[in-house]
């Protein structure tokens, strides 16, 4: 009885398997295999001279026990995601809906590509063009303009000072990181039903924002669901912009932000800052769940096909 039944899901699910196979394959080789290899090598001492010595989780007792500035890159971490994640949510969408409600379709097409090419663009090449609008000399975009207004005197060290780095590195990153989420919008606002706005202007609704409260936002849900979670993750991940923007050899030595912990105390400050992130994102997950009535247990078993649907509609806006 199991091998006829085997053979019919065989049959049935193949060509499906096949499909996506080149996804996973390389999803599987340079995602998560890095992944599983990084953390076995955590738990031993490796130099990449000499073979890896297993030491259990010696490491991670350091950094948590010994190192003074690791708290200190939890706090901007989590400073950082709460004020990027919500801002480059919600721009991608007023983004993906002003957009949207162009008629011009060559034009529409042109902005959807300028938008969305940050987003595939790379990034240390992107910190270097943004270097000349946060220059530290006055032939800086930014601060020449501010000079010859007389606001300032003196150039503003941006990537040098700690008082305005983090606020730079927040705003390149959420102008780098709002095109997944735009493109997702796009696409669900690109298929909506014209039969649902031609019913709304019947029972009274007027103009644009109506539509969009009454009308788009409900029929929006798994995507806003997907681009909630999607900016949330992307918030916690961001590396590259923050170790090419600072110039680090310029960098004065700043007092630090949180004073120094004993090491008995350094736990209690751990847990509580893994606590406040854990607890954001599941606030994030559960609050985006409850509000957008989307079941969140098959939205995470479905979250790759639909990433992955996203990425390839993309083409269909040139056609």
């Amino acid at each position: 009885m199991k091998a006829p039944r085997l053979q019919r899901f065989i049959k049935r699910n193949l060509s499906g398997y096949l499909f996506i196979a080149p996804f996973f394959i390389l999803f599987f080789i340079f995602v998560i295999a890095p992944v599983l290899i990084s953390f076995g090598l955590s738990l031993t001492s490796y130099d990449m001279i000499n073979p890896p010595k297993f030491i259990g989780l010696t490491n991670f007792r350091e950094l948590i026990l010994s190192d003074d500035v690791f708290l200190i890159s939890l706090k901007n971490t989590l400073i950082f995601a709460v004020i990027a994640g919500p801002i480059g949510f919600l721009g991608s969408f007023i983004m993906a809906w002003l957009i949207n409600n162009i008629t011009a379709k060559p034009v529409r097409n042109l902005l959807s590509l300028a938008f969305y090419a940050p987003s595939i663009t790379s990034s240390i090449a992107l910190s270097v063009v943004w270097m000349y609008f946060f220059a530290n000399d006055r032939y800086g975009l930014i601060n020449n303009v501010l000079i010859n207004l007389g606001i300032i005197n003196d150039p503003i060290q941006w990537t040098t000072d700690s008082r305005y780095l983090l606020g730079v590195i927040i705003i390149i990153s959420i102008w780098m990181s709002m095109g997944t989420g735009f493109l997702t919008f796009l696409a669900g606002l690109q298929n909506m039903n014209a039969e649902l706005y031609e019913a709304g202007m019947i029972d009274g609704i007027r103009n644009n924002f109506q539509q969009l409260i009454y009308i788009t936002l409900p029929q929006m849900k798994p995507q806003l669901l997907f681009g909630a979670i999607n900016a949330a993750v992307t918030a916690f991940g961001v590396f590259d912009v923050s170790v090419k923007l600072p110039d680090v050899t310029e960098i004065p030595p700043a007092p630090p932000i949180i004073r120094p912990i004993k090491k008995k105390k350094r736990w209690k400050a751990v847990v509580l800052i893994a606590a406040i992130v854990a607890v954001s994102i599941s606030a994030t997950l559960f609050v985006s769940a409850q509000v957008f009535h989307v079941d969140l247990v098959n939205f995470v078993v479905e979250l790759f096909s639909d990433h992955v649907a996203c990425q390839i509609s993309f083409a269909s806006f040139f056609r």
